[in-house]
């Protein structure tokens, strides 16, 4: 089955065929460290998560850039309102959106470049635009995009230059007439130091002391890991423009082949509004995470099809967090009941078939699912353009079909099979429950932490096993009614009690 793949820039899915054969090129634009995350950040990189471990599934290398943006107007007008040095700023910021990304399973890209470390690549790029009359400068520092130097200004959005409104015009620049350019179209490649900025936000270039504009950081660091063309750009659907149409007008003037394909994430909205912190609508990551388990708010982004809207309700983690303490609860049951933890048994040759799209290890190390079948209808729904509604579908069509085995009690292969396509599938999504990543407990305790409550839990089901053996029914009840009142579903199976952690409302 050939993997198919949205394109933003000829609107079509079509066949996706990687420049170099095996191996798959990503870049996708990070964070702009100038505040805490939320969960509108969260979305392009649980996406594009599953995107690279699909690919991986299906055989391919990956190297995928994930930049960080630690040079921008907000970032020092921000650090210089709470009086702290801007690159200080940008670091704690930076701190706070590796730890969401890590609480939510997402994978570390390739590598992660900072805008600040390139500032000789981007010297590089604004020379041969210049050299090749794409670029023009204003005075000292300051360095622009000639866009109507450039005729295929605007195939990315299909807009026309004559209808796209001017490149907005930051309060600094404004405040700085000085710093003028010939056509309001024209974008900053490099900025002069602006009054009563810091000394520190500045590079020597040969035009000038200044810092980086942000469409030019984005291409010159593209170009650094990936060559000059690569085979996938990926952001958030509201980069389409202008930032992403102007990375391919600087990168292709420059004489670069650069994306051969655009994806894009739709927004996650609240009550049909996009959500940011601008709107003072974005729900922060922090916050999430004290009222959901980190697995269900990946659950709740990742159920969605990547290019639909989220609309982000009150009801969000609370359905998914249904959703995900049946998934868990199965694939806890079923490996009990099958005697183990559900990894392989020997089996399997690691050879790919008709459902195993590759044969390689998972992303998170767990190489037992990563070499399960995978249903055929699973594999379709992904290879038409990660169709992850369709995919989850088929897991719990599985689940199902494992459950029913299990009421059996009698069926065993049955349950093995349906637990490993159940694992394997949710690999692909980064949601084993069995992975290092969730194994803790299902409310993403740490290890220690749920090996003491386990204890204690434990402890209280042999005082209830042992009231029931009396036939105390009373005491039996009280232990369940304060478990219950703690946050602990009890679930009395075949083999003896067991427990999980019930899901939090949101």
């Amino acid at each position: 089955m050939t993997l198919r793949l949205y394109d933003t820039a000829t609107r079509q899915v079509s066949d996706f065929v990687p420049l170099t054969p095996g191996q798959v090129g990503i870049y996708v634009c990070g964070a702009t460290v100038q505040s805490s995350p939320h969960v509108g950040h969260l979305r392009p990189s649980v996406a594009f998560d599953v995107l690279r471990r699909w690919l991986t599934r299906s055989g391919y290398t990956v190297t995928l850039i994930r930049n960080i943006t630690d040079i921008d107007d907000k970032i020092l007008s921000k650090a210089a309102v709470a009086k702290v040095e801007w690159w200080a700023h940008a670091a704690a910021y930076e701190r706070e959106f590796t730890a969401a990304y890590d609480a939510l399973g997402v994978m570390p890209p390739t590598f992660e470049p900072r805008a600040t470390a390139h500032v000789t690549d981007m010297v590089a790029l604004m020379d041969r635009l210049i050299e090749r009359g794409h670029a023009y400068t204003t005075g000292p520092g300051n360095v622009w995009f000639d866009v109507r130097s450039y005729p295929a200004y605007g195939d990315l959005t299909r807009q026309r230059l004559d209808d796209l409104a001017p490149e907005p015009q930051s309060a600094m620049d404004a405040a700085d007439p000085g710093h003028a350019k010939r056509s309001p179209h024209d974008f900053a490649l490099w900025k002069a130091n602006r009054v009563n900025e810091p000394a520190t936000a500045s590079w020597p270039t040969p035009w000038g002391p200044g810092r980086p504009g942000w469409h030019l950081e984005c291409s010159a660091m593209a170009g650094r890991y990936l060559g000059e063309s690569f085979d996938i750009h990926g952001g958030g659907l509201d980069l389409r423009f202008p930032h992403h149409e102007n990375e391919q007008a600087q990168s292709r003037a420059a004489g670069y082949g650069f994306a051969q394909r655009w994806m894009h994430t739709a927004w996650i909205t609240q009550s049909g509004a996009k959500m940011s912190k601008s709107l003072g609508n974005g729900l922060a990551v922090d916050e999430l995470l004290a009222v959901a388990p980190p697995a269900v708010v990946r659950y709740a982004i990742a159920a969605v099809h990547y290019r639909s809207m989220l609309e982000w309700t009150t009801d969000t983690l609370t359905e998914a967090g249904a959703v995900w303490d049946r998934l868990v609860g199965f694939v806890q049951r079923a490996s009990e009941f099958i005697g183990d933890d559900g990894s392989d048994d020997g089996s399997s040759d690691g050879t790919s078939s008709a459902g195993d799209v590759g044969g390689v290890d998972g992303a998170d190390g767990s190489s037992d699912v990563s070499r399960s079948d995978l249903p055929e209808a699973f594999v379709a729904a992904m290879n038409d353009d990660l169709n992850t509604p369709a995919a989850l579908a088929v897991i719990h069509e599985h689940m199902r079909a494992g459950n029913t085995a299990l009421a059996a009690a009698a069926d065993k292969p049955a349950v093995s099979q349906a637990l490993k396509a159940v694992r394997a599938m949710l690999d692909v999504f980064g949601l084993d429950p069995l992975s290092p990543q969730w194994s803790a407990g299902t409310a993403g305790a740490s290890s220690a932490s749920h090996e003491a409550l386990n204890s204690l839990v434990t402890t209280a089901l042999e005082d209830r096993a042992a009231a029931r053996a009396a036939k105390d029914w009373a005491a039996s009840d009280a232990i369940r009614d304060r478990l219950t009142a703690a946050g602990i579903t009890i679930e009395d199976t075949p083999t003896g009690a067991r427990w999980t952690l019930s899901s939090p409302a949101a």
